[in-house]
């Protein structure tokens, strides 16, 4: 792990060369990115961009870090609703679908997925925060239902079957966004996305009393 407090200087401008780093970054992936353009972009020279970050790769760990502070997907609220089942898992499902799809979590995505073999503790920190996090929050809703008698006492995994609805939860979307940009996926793709996410799941994993609220 690169020692911040050692090799990265925190000014007047530090904001400012973090967000040129940001968008370039994002935009042209670590090979791609030079200091000139990251410099034309922060709009400050060279001097002042080396004074705040030694070298490049310092810059990217610091721009991937921050970006790890903001993909945090904060499922609690959603999960905790004391409303029927069905209902959570779709507000749930719209939760996670829309971020696969949002121009910050792709792009986040993508930047993890090109750069994983080079920085391979941050695209850990990325998994840990992001996907094992969410899939952590669903996992302690479904054993709550569990014990409510609305989903199997024998579901072997409870962890895989929270991966489970994720993944269904964006079937589709999340590969069109990555592959052919955001035009490709409307709001209705998402709502029958995130519909036949609910519904098979609760087929799958849920109790009679859990599927005839897909009847209701």
């Amino acid at each position: 792990m690169v020692n911040e407090a050692r090799s990265i200087t925190r000014g007047r401008k530090y904001g400012q060369v973090l967000e040129g780093a940001r968008r370039v970054f994002m935009r042209d992936g670590y090979e791609g990115a030079s200091v000139d353009d990251i410099a034309r972009e922060a709009s400050v020279s060279k001097a002042t961009l080396y004074s705040y970050f030694p070298d490049k790769k310092l810059m990217f760990d610091a721009v991937f870090r921050d970006e790890l502070d903001r993909e945090r997907l904060d499922g609690t609220a959603l999960i905790g609703l004391d409303l029927p089942v069905d209902q959570v898992l779709r507000f749930t499902g719209h939760l996670i679908a829309n971020h696969a799809v949002s121009e910050f979590g792709s792009r986040t995505l993508r930047l993890a997925i090109a750069e994983a073999e080079r920085f391979p503790t941050l695209s850990a920190e990325y998994y840990e925060l992001g996907p094992a996090a969410l899939r952590r929050q669903l996992e302690r809703q479904l054993r709550r239902w569990q014990q409510d008698g609305l989903l199997r006492d024998d579901i072997a995994d409870l962890g895989l079957a929270a991966d489970s609805f994720v993944q269904l939860s964006m079937a589709r979307v999340k590969d069109r966004v990555m592959l052919m940009g955001r035009a490709s996926v409307d709001d209705a793709m998402i709502r029958r996305t995130v519909d036949n996410a609910v519904d098979t799941f609760l087929r799958a994993y849920g109790t009679d009393s859990a599927r005839q609220l897909l009847a209701s």
